[in-house]
């Protein structure tokens, strides 16, 4: 019996405690020595004891059994049980309280006790082997099922890749989805591209499951190579933001997603940008709003969002913190710091942000040189800065006069300001060589995402991922998913969260306490432009529900793409009447003037149509009744001339003296109408007549 020790009470009897080896043998003795005295002082029947004696053998016995304890312990106890009864039976007979009982009693209670000591450390010994037991044979079925993998892998790999390998290990994923194989490369310079490049022809070989591949990476030196198989389609399943809200870092990695074997992928971004490509429909805004729910979560990132779409992007993280007047609600902060909606807001927020930067550069020095570093220490008194900027790969190839501005202002911010801690996450729609033409992108944003949803149409993923192997679009044909690489991490599979606007305010709410705020050094620095972000007559925008944003707030000021101008000569029915028939010319003038270049091209001279005197438009220019320019005679007179080798539309453009958007559009109606014929050979592609074809 055991007895735990009490502060105020003293010590305190644990009856529902086990019986030891002491406890035990002395509650066996005491109990003889008090059932003899009873029985001889009472002229009890000995024969009494014992059948009691007995009947409690053949329990124990019943009860050890059921247990399934050894042979030892089972004659331990009966034997004790009879050696009880008989000496209870004598005692009773003789007089239990002679010096003769007392001694042979005790003796007793000793053996029972070293017995009871010895058969407990017996089980207790029979119950760790066979535990060990167990998990060998574990061991022994985990190695076989390992063996069969790598001897099945090393068969494949030779069959595919026409190499063989030595398999070292076989790691199984705890989430069960999958496999990692560790093998050594053969001799003779042989690199894991070799196995890379054959990824679905080894997906295919093993049967794997859509969504599941088989994908080579780097090991732990040139000579060896990591294969992940995954067996489970993850990627499939949707699964929502982890309810998690813990605190985060910009120095311990924000979640961004899962890869297939079911593990977070984490990016680390205090010195790089990251780069999101998605079409529409892939999910590439749930994926903005998971990168905004991951720095939400951190306790040393302030993010600044752009978003010329009426600032979607960001409108679900700013208005749990404002009433339906504009006022902060009470305890609640934005879940971004600044939203930009407009291009004069997008253009002071870039200002504010170089504005920081340079001053952060010269105002930090001391401490840079106390911490002994050349970049600025970010911390939750020294935010970082995110520049969450939506389709802004878009914004950098835009020829648009006023996105050219702020394509220089979001250049600026990535080649100037790593250092201080300002980083930008742009977004584009597709994977291009128009969008990601521009070598700032390519070699700032180490971290890139490639949504695809199944879309193929502009998925270059060479163009994402140069360098990387396997990679197909039709692995990925879900709804946000797609491939990820980091400088951690290389290319692969991966999905991310489905993340709903009740969870966006939650998480807002969640975080609220956790966001930094901006240092006195760069508050400053930022100026009203800064200060006011959040005033009401600057967020009017986000309460008016009633009306579309008109020019004067920029957010419709540019051209929507193949609206073009609504001209009369293209309209089949009239326009309403102009009651100012002056202030109407004036404004259709400098629309044109704004938007297109009225000078005669090149080698031409303007040509008044009678339909509309006075501006050479080029919907009103060169047309003929049969649909096409006139000009295009003479072309297919040189393309049929030039015999069978054609001409390339610059060519073309060249000898009618045009420009070659218009010569391409022109040359390809005629090859739809039949009177050309369209030889692809990708730069060298011509244009044949039909006599030659």
């Amino acid at each position: 019996m055991t007895t735990t020790t009490q502060a105020n009470n003293g010590p305190v009897w644990d009856w529902a405690a086990g019986h030891g080896p002491v406890t035990g043998a002395l509650s066996a003795t005491t109990g003889c020595l008090a059932v003899a005295t009873t029985g001889a002082a009472t002229g009890m029947p000995a024969g009494w004891v014992l059948t009691v004696g007995a009947a409690g053998a053949i329990g124990h016995t019943i009860s050890s059994l059921r247990e399934r304890l050894s042979a030892r312990t089972i004659a331990m106890r009966s034997a004790s049980w009879l050696i009880g009864a008989g000496w209870t039976t004598w005692a009773m007979t003789t007089g239990p309280l002679t010096w003769a009982a007392l001694g042979s009693l005790a003796t007793i209670g000793v053996g029972i006790g070293a017995a009871a000591r010895s058969t407990l450390l017996f089980e207790e010994a029979r119950e760790l082997e066979a535990i060990a037991a167990d998990e060998r044979q574990v061991s022994r079925e985990l190695s076989a099922e390992r063996r069969a993998i790598a001897a099945e892998w090393v068969d494949r790999v030779q069959r595919v890749c026409n190499l063989t390998l030595r398999i070292l290990a076989v790691e199984i994923w705890p989430t069960g989805t999958g496999f990692t194989i560790d093998a050594e490369l053969p001799a003779g310079g042989t690199t894991y591209d070799r196995i890379a490049q054959h990824s679905a022809a080894l997906s295919a070989d093993a049967r794997l499951p859509h969504g599941c591949t088989a994908v080579a990476s780097q090991g732990v030196h040139q000579g060896r190579v990591l294969i992940d198989v995954t067996t489970v389609n993850v990627l499939s399943e949707e699964r929502t933001y982890p309810s998690d809200y813990s605190a985060l870092s910009i120095y311990t990695g924000i979640p961004w997603g899962y890869r297939t074997n079911a593990e977070e992928i984490c990016v680390f971004l205090r010195e790089q940008c990251a780069l999101v490509v998605g079409p529409t429909g892939s999910g590439k805004t749930n994926m903005v709003h998971v990168i905004l729910a991951g720095f939400a979560r951190t306790t040393d990132v302030l993010t600044w969002v752009i978003d010329l779409n009426a600032g979607s992007a960001g409108l679900p993280w700013a208005r749990p913190a404002f009433d339906p007047n504009g006022a902060p609600v009470d305890g609640v902060r934005p879940g971004v710091d600044w939203l930009a909606s407009t291009h004069e807001e997008a253009a002071r927020m870039l200002d504010a942000a170089l504005a920081i930067g340079m001053r952060r550069k010269v105002a930090y020095q001391d401490l840079m040189a106390e911490r002994n570093t050349d970049q600025l220490p970010i911390s939750a008194k020294i935010p970082q800065i995110m520049l969450v900027v939506d389709e802004g790969a878009e914004i950098l190839t835009s020829t648009d006069r006023s996105m050219k501005d702020l394509a220089k202002k979001i250049l600026e911010v990535i080649r100037m300001l790593r250092a201080m801690g300002v980083r930008t996450v742009l977004t584009a729609l597709g994977a291009t060589g128009s969008v990601l033409g521009n070598l700032m992108i390519r070699r700032e944003a180490k971290a890139r995402v490639c949504l695809t949803g199944g879309e193929v149409e502009g998925m270059d993923l060479s163009k994402v991922f140069p360098g990387a192997r396997g990679l197909r679009v039709d692995q990925a044909p879900y709804k946000g998913a797609g491939f990820m690489g980091t400088p951690e991490s290389a290319a692969a599979l991966f999905k991310n969260w489905r993340i709903l606007p009740n969870q966006i305010r939650d998480i807002v709410h969640a975080t609220t306490d956790m966001h930094p705020t901006l240092d006195d050094v760069s508050a400053k620095a930022g100026g009203d432009a800064y200060a006011n972000r959040w005033a009401p007559d600057r967020t009017a925008w986000m309460r008016d529900t009633a009306h579309a944003p008109t020019a004067g707030t920029g957010a419709a000021e540019q051209p929507t793409a193949g609206r073009g101008l609504n001209l009369s000569a293209l309209r089949s029915d009239k326009a309403a009447p102009v009651t100012d028939e002056d202030a109407a010319v004036r404004a259709f003038m400098e629309q044109i003037d704004a938007q297109f270049a009225t000078a005669p091209e090149p080698g031409t001279e303007p040509e008044p149509s009678a339909a509309a005197p006075g501006l050479n438009l080029s919907a009103l220019r060169d047309s003929d009744d049969d649909g096409g320019p006139t000009w295009v005679a003479d072309a297919v007179a040189a393309i049929k001339a030039a015999g069978p080798a054609g001409m390339k539309p610059s060519a073309v453009a060249d000898l009618v003296r045009r420009s070659r958007q218009a010569v391409r559009a022109a040359l390809k109606a005629a090859a739809e109408r039949g009177e050309l014929v369209y030889r692809d050979n990708g730069p060298h592609s011509v244009y044949v007549h039909p006599d030659h074809a």
